[in-house]
């Protein structure tokens, strides 16, 4: 017999089995990256994540005679649905056996509960944080997981969720850069030298990690800023700068951190990390006694970096800022003398320059994560 639980998050027990689920289904699957442990439970932890600051979301299992088979968070980010003036629904953490009955029973429950608040279509997978990756994976199963930037999962997802109904939101698509391959053009430097020169921008970089993390406030506001033309934009609370500095800002190497500015404003940024999936795996969601150390040595031997942020203020754009954000990402690759390989991870569809101008840096589109919908009313 199936049935849903809805967990109780107060519950350690029943959220205990929520957060296991998932390390039971992906143990064996290569390309997963788990998370630590920490990270799994904070979503759950309705005092302690600032998505309950001002939303609401809960959670919810599929049984199978005794046996968790799948599971799923239904929300409600009230920011959002205000300044879209939208009455839209998310689910996050979907994971499920092949099983097309599961599936429906998880989603039925996630419809239900947005009915019963008003809500008229359900889009998804979209997390409890603006830094939690998006959508299914619909290309790219072969490769490894970005750390925890991104979302993996099996091939099956695509199909179950299409089964019932939902249609494509929009795309986020990851690019390959090798080193031999990417080439800063001409034109692009001479615009980006012009900047310069100019003296309206130019570009900040950071001394120390305690350096990065004074400027973190003003990252994360101008960050929300940047990309308040896209589709996933909302006004970020103070929680959600908050979160981004306890969780990106004090895992981030300062010397892969680059800032615009224009005089004393920032204007556009870029956010690279060391790739330390290989480390992050094997932790197994532990980052003690072993898995801290293990983590620090990945970073200086992993050959490769992650782009997971990159962006200029609108009103900025046009003006050398995007010239000289690309100019800063090809110093930080070529100069650094570690990297051999740069990912620039779930770049949106909508974000169509951007996507051109990878192209054009000779990019290569290797991993697509799709978010859907669903209508229900």
């Amino acid at each position: 017999m199936l049935t849903i639980e809805k967990i109780d998050t107060e519950n350690k027990s029943q959220v205990k089995r929520f957060v296991n689920f998932y390390y039971t289904l992906y143990k064996d699957c290569p390309q997963w990256v788990p998370p630590l442990f920490m990270d799994a439970y904070l979503p759950l932890n309705r005092k302690k994540h600032p998505f309950f600051e001002y939303s609401d979301a809960d959670f919810f299992l599929a049984v199978r005679d005794g046996n968790v088979v799948g599971r799923i968070c239904a929300g409600v980010n009230k920011l959002y649905n205000e300044y879209h003036k939208a009455k839209k629904a998310q689910f996050y953490f979907f994971d499920t056996i092949d099983d097309l009955e599961v599936a429906r029973v998880l989603f039925e429950a996630v419809f239900d509960w947005a009915r019963e608040r008003g809500l008229d279509t359900v889009v998804g997978p979209k997390g409890l944080s603006p830094f939690d990756g998006y959508g299914i994976l619909v290309e790219g199963y072969e490769q490894r997981q970005m750390m925890t930037m991104m979302n993996y999962n099996y091939p099956y997802y695509q199909k179950l969720v299409e089964a019932l109904g939902f249609e494509k939101e929009v795309d986020f698509v990851s690019c390959y850069l090798p080193a031999e391959a990417f080439k800063i053009p001409e034109r692009v430097e001479r615009i980006a030298q012009w900047a310069l020169k100019r003296g309206n921008l130019w570009v900040k970089h950071f001394k120390s990690k305690k350096e990065l993390v004074g400027w973190a406030q003003r990252i994360g506001e101008t960050y929300n800023r940047t990309f308040i033309n896209n589709w996933e934009y909302y006004p970020f609370s103070q929680g959600d700068i908050d979160y981004a500095v306890q969780n990106v800002f004090m895992v981030a190497d300062h010397r892969l951190i680059k800032l615009i500015m224009h005089d004393e404003d920032i204007v556009g940024f870029l956010f690279a990390f060391p790739d330390v999936s290989a480390a992050i795996q094997r932790a197994k969601g532990r980052l003690f006694p072993f898995g801290i150390v293990d983590i620090l040595l990945e970073m200086k031997r992993t050959r490769t970096v992650s782009g997971n942020g990159m962006g200029v203020l609108p009103e900025f754009q046009g003006t050398g800022g995007n010239a000289l954000l690309y100019f800063e990402m090809g110093k930080t690759m070529l100069d650094f003398k570690q990297f051999e390989f740069v990912e620039m991870t779930q770049v949106a569809e909508t974000t169509r320059q951007m996507r051109a101008d990878l192209k054009n840096l000779n990019g290569v589109e290797y991993k697509n994560h799709r978010v859907f919908r669903k209508v229900i009313a």
